[in-house]
């Protein structure tokens, strides 16, 4: 068996990741096991994900080294698409395993466990092999501990145990003065054993910078210089740290997990005559469930029977419902607010619409940011550089300058408690996360950090015509008759040639004989003219229905004729000849209509500093007519290799947005700096292009650059704040101006303050215009 033949790729969930130096110590430490590679490490999405040889190294072994390290990990469901559980998903067997696992999960819906929820003997066995989970020390979020309150949580007991250590220790000095320092050494002593087991465990794993062994150093070197009412109150403080780090990165976690509670746990499964409750979970392709009013849709499918106005908020964003009848689409998470439906399935549990939003969304975070990766390597030198600067404290001055050693060695102390990267290396994740979060609840899917920082620096964006700035929907505007002949004539011979066609003038001309009342004559022998237009036998003769051009050429339209195609054509207008031999008959003019919101959503660009413009394959005339009325450059007459010419052009000067329908468009889009696809939901939409807008809005392209752009902010003040912090603590801590308890709450109040900072992008305005 060859050695790719042998290689797997496996998922894990992992729980107690609290910030970046988290995925950091598990991604180094997982790497290290031979026969790994390929490892990706979510923070937000609780992720695990890598390629394993398992001849060399077991999946015991994996998840042994992963708890060493004081997480918890279990393995993700197994059949579901792309590895993706959606909740309720997997079956009876291994709802206790995931029980443990993160909210893609059977839990309620809340995601959370609740009091007196049987968590089965896995959880049990894990609680035992935890390496210190429940006992004091640096103890990582525990899936149990979700919707309890912070005092109720592993971590809450640390700080409560950790402060009444310190409590007990003041009134032993209080009470006994002579033993009083014993009562602090002890304090320390046994809150920090369990951070230096783990400090220890990443020792032997080839990680000796992490923030335990920074901890278990600054504590125990304390004590060597008889402080140890500061050590023991470091390590109290440490312990707060941790809540509110957990507390920060639960929520920055919450608007993903919103996400998989959109769809309903069970569903009105139509059996026969009658309904009877089945697990959502459970849907295959081709059944039909009743959706009654006020209820959620459970799959995404197709209505076979009922009209009703549905919500699509939660899917698109969009606040108003919409009336869907027989043989349209409707969401899973959708809300059904009027009459009562029947629904066909037809997509699984694992591949609806929320389902792969959430998978894009947990999957984007791989696609990370230039800044983030930069950002990655610049905190694998800081570490070991402040651990260096700390020695030479230590050091230099006592022996270079006879300097007091204890002062020193407490200086030292200081700065390798404001060591740990935390805040930095989360500074970028917490960000986009949230800012990914926030896009997919309006309907804007944006697949990883690199995306948002590359459509932050956007400066023209190119729209394709049909289906973007217009509803790719021809209406007929204007019918002209030649001669004798009426317009019910005219169109009951365009209709005749035109029935069976899909193509949208077709369609539209249809369409307009219905609206009139007309009834299409037999035809046949229908053939299509390469890019004229088409011919069918109607009734006894020919007739065609074409460009003007080709009528003018064929005796099927005079000069006059031709002038009034023209005037159509200024007007932004398509028309049509139809004639029979040598015989015109008329002219009909279409138009699709701009977007309501094309306009307000090009004055939004120029105002943002960003040149749209518009690539058609129409003629010039038609496209000048729409362009002008919005306000927008525009190239004409193009083929697929002319707009893919023309944003490479474009690209030389600066980032290139290009907006398309995610076929036709596809080289385009993938050569743009960001290529997004307009569509509701489709395959297509969802997965083509770098991001993708389900809302048919066209506002929505404004509103995502200005997510971006906000994202990008957001980072650069959290950058700051924990570069800045630290630099002015680097300083005061050398200078002997704070000491360590300061320092400890220099180094976690970074951390809280970036991750909340972040936080508020999950209330960004998208809908502003400045």
């Amino acid at each position: 068996m060859s050695e790719a033949a042998r290689e797997t790729s496996c998922d894990w969930t992992v729980t107690g990741m609290d910030c970046g130096s988290c995925a950091t110590k598990i991604k180094d430490a997982v790497a290290r096991l031979p026969g790994v590679s390929g490892v990706e490490v979510g923070i937000m999405s609780e992720r695990l994900r890598l390629t394993l040889d398992e001849a060399q190294t077991g999946r015991d072994r994996i998840e042994k080294t992963v708890r060493a390290l004081g997480y918890e990990i279990a393995p993700r469901a197994a059949g579901a698409k792309k590895d993706f559980v959606l909740p309720g998903a997997q079956s009876a067997p291994e709802q206790s395993d995931m029980h443990q696992d993160h909210d893609h999960s059977a839990h309620a819906a809340s995601g959370h466990d609740h009091p007196g929820q049987d968590r089965g003997p896995k959880a049990a066995s894990t609680k035992r092999d935890d390496s210190g989970h429940g006992s004091p020390g640096h103890v990582h979020d525990d899936p149990a501990d979700r919707g309890k309150r912070w005092y109720q949580t592993a971590k809450g007991r640390l700080v409560i145990f950790t402060a009444l250590l310190l409590g007990a220790a003041w009134v032993i000095e209080y009470l006994a003065p002579e033993i009083g320092k014993w009562a602090f050494v002890a304090a320390c002593l046994i809150g920090v054993a369990p951070v230096a087991q783990r400090a220890f465990a990443a020792l032997r794993m080839g990680q000796p910078f992490t923030i335990e062994s920074l901890m278990t150093i600054a504590a125990i070197g304390a004590l060597f210089i008889n402080a140890a009412e500061e050590a023991a109150l470091v390590v109290f403080l440490f312990a707060v740290g941790e809540v509110l780090e957990g507390v920060a990165a639960g929520k920055a976690r919450d608007g993903i997990r919103a996400l998989a509670n959109l769809v309903p746990k069970t569903a009105q499964l139509v059996v026969g005559d009658t309904t009877r409750e089945v697990a959502a979970a459970s849907l295959t392709l081709g059944q039909t469930v009743l959706v009654r009013p006020g209820d959620r849709i459970p799959a995404d499918g197709e209505i076979t029977e009922g009209t009703s106005g549905v919500d699509e908020s939660p899917v698109t964003g969009e606040s108003i419902p919409k009336t869907r009848g027989p043989g349209e689409s409707v969401f899973a998470g959708s809300i059904n607010t009027e009459a009562a439906l029947r629904v066909k399935v037809t997509k699984g549990p694992e591949d609806n619409t929320i389902a792969r939003i959430i998978r894009l969304v947990e999957e984007a975070e791989e696609a990370r940011a230039p800044t983030e990766r930069f950002i990655d390597r610049f905190s694998r030198w800081y570490m070991p550089a402040i651990v260096a600067v700390a020695a030479l404290v230590v050091l230099v001055p006592p022996l270079a300058f006879a300097q007091p050693w204890d002062t020193w060695v407490y200086r030292g102390l200081a700065l390798l408690l404001i060591g740990c990267p935390c805040a930095l290396v989360i500074s970028v994740p917490a960000s986009i996360a949230s800012a990914m979060s926030t896009g997919a609840r309006r309907g804007l899917l944006m697949k990883g950090g690199a995306v948002i920082e590359a459509a932050s620096k956007v400066s023209r964006i190119a729209f394709d015509k049909t289906g973007t700035l217009t509803h790719g929907r021809p209406k007929v505007t204007d019918v002209v008759v030649f001669g004798a002949t009426t317009e019910a004539e005219l169109l009951a011979v365009a209709a005749g040639v035109e029935t069976g066609s899909s193509h949208p003038l077709a369609l539209a001309i249809l369409q307009k004989a219905k609206e009139a009342g007309v009834a299409a004559p037999a035809s046949r022998d229908a053939k299509a003219l390469m890019g004229k237009g088409v011919v069918a036998t109607v009734g006894d003769a020919q007739a065609w229905v074409t460009s003007p051009r080709y009528a003018m050429d064929n005796g099927g339209l005079d000069g006059i004729g031709l002038r009034q195609a023209t005037v159509f054509e200024e007007e932004g207008k398509t028309a049509v000849a139809v004639f029979r031999e040598k015989t015109p008959l008329g002219l009909i003019a279409m138009r699709d209509e701009p977007r309501a919101d094309a306009a307000g959503a090009v004055r939004q660009l120029h105002a943002m500093g960003i040149t749209p413009i518009m690539l058609t394959g129409d003629n010039p005339r038609t496209a000048a007519a729409i362009a002008t009325g919005l306000g927008m450059e525009y190239q004409a007459d193009m083929l697929p290799e002319d707009k893919l010419k023309f944003i490479k052009d474009m690209s030389e000067h600066g980032g290139v947005m290009m907006i398309g329908d995610g076929i036709n468009d596809a080289p385009a889009l993938k050569q743009a700096s960001v290529g997004v696809a307009m569509g509701s939901g489709t395959d297509v939409a969802l997965e083509t292009a770098d991001a993708a807008i389900l809302r048919d809005r066209v506002t929505d392209i404004p509103a995502t650059i200005r997510l971006s752009r906000a994202a990008m902010a957001n980072i650069r003040q959290n950058v700051t704040i924990a570069l800045g912090l630290k630099a002015v603590f680097l300083v005061t801590s050398v200078l002997g101006l704070t000491g360590l308890w300061i320092a400890i709450l220099a180094d976690t109040g970074a951390t809280v303050l970036v991750t909340l900072n972040a936080l508020r992008l999950l209330r960004f305005n998208l809908e502003r215009e400045s």
